[in-house]
């Protein structure tokens, strides 16, 4: 689907492709933009493991995040999940990661990162730190990002100050979000993790932006229990909101790990519809089949059985599994 004249948008890793992340490349005439490049697989759903199906997205779609990597002048941290940055140690169980692999990302690049010293919480504020100690000292710069903006020939690269990652007052702590302006015309949102958004202010940040395309993650249904009902729904509200004014948006992420997901949009759609918007996912933006699997994983272990092998591999200590890649 080609929907600018000057920016390309490329979706590379999404959950409507298979695994949790958003990652995507942006390019414009002036710079090449790869945002949040972090993959990795919820540990458990239903009870089970990652399917091998799983790990075989998993693995595909980290090559093409590095095959997308050599290519690019600029790499964005929105946070520190590791769905959204790739670690520099060694992990096959759940993020297919390594030393080699972020450098790979990572070096020789301009990183522009979410602050680690402010709008933080403890786990966060760890996981920065030492991605400035690791893949921040491959860097060609790293720059905090936060509230920032950036040129480069006639595109704007803006970065929002710190926003909710999700509910208020959550434990998940802070996200900033990316617009990508060309010519002062064209406008790109990334708005990772907002959730909707469910908060209010988020919500007038992203309209103030006036993009023409926002990527962005409904609420996360699947912790119905854990997060509020309510909240669940004013992140509907903002998304009907948002459909309204912003003629495509790309809708994918936490939402989609859970099966019933387009049924409880159903009013977003019907909200773009009536105004002659779209909203696609991930997968649907290049034209690809969208791949739920964490959503379906227990039908998976019904459906297709793993082999002796990768059951045996399942059952090795997680410290010893994450440094062996699975038999897929």
């Amino acid at each position: 689907m080609r929907v600018l004249r000057k920016i390309n948008v490329l979706p590379l890793a999404f959950e409507s492709l298979g695994v949790r992340s958003m990652c995507t490349y942006v390019e414009t005439p002036d710079v090449k933009i790869l945002l949040d490049a972090g993959v990795s697989l919820g540990p458990r759903r239903y009870g089970f493991s990652p399917h091998p199906r799983e790990y075989e997205a998993l693995q595909k779609r980290r090559e093409t995040m590095l095959n997308v990597a050599e290519k690019v002048d600029v790499v964005t941290v929105s946070h520190y999940h590791f769905d959204h940055q790739t670690p520099s140690y060694t992990d096959y169980a759940y993020n297919w990661s390594s030393a080699e692999i972020a450098n790979k990302i990572y070096s020789g690049k301009l990183v522009f990162i979410k602050s680690y010293r402010s709008y933080i919480n403890f786990s966060q504020r760890r996981r920065g730190w030492i991605f400035a100690k690791t893949s921040g000292k491959k860097a060609e710069r790293l720059e905090n990002a936060d509230g920032r903006s950036f040129k480069f020939g006639d595109t704007t690269i803006k970065f929002s100050l710190p926003v909710i990652h999700g509910e208020e007052n959550s434990d998940l702590g802070w996200v900033i979000m990316t617009t990508i302006e060309y010519d002062g015309d064209e406008r790109v949102l990334f708005a990772s993790d907002v959730q909707g958004p469910m908060h209010d202010k988020t919500l007038d940040l992203i309209l103030a932006e006036r993009p023409y395309l926002i990527i962005i993650g409904g609420p996360p249904l699947y912790l119905a229990g854990m997060v509020r009902q309510e909240n669940i729904e004013k992140a509907f509200k903002n998304l009907e909101r948002i459909v309204e004014e912003i003629p495509i948006t790309i809708l994918d992420h936490h939402l989609l790990r859970d099966e019933g997901w387009r049924t409880r949009a159903k009013p977003v759609f019907d909200a773009a519809s009536r105004v002659g918007h779209r909203i696609v996912t991930a997968a649907e933006f290049i034209s690809e089949e969208n791949r739920f699997l964490e959503s379906q994983r227990n039908k998976l272990f019904e459906d297709e059985p793993p082999s002796q092998e990768f059951v045996k591999w399942t059952k090795i200590p997680v410290l010893k599994r994450k440094l062996t890649p699975p038999p897929i």
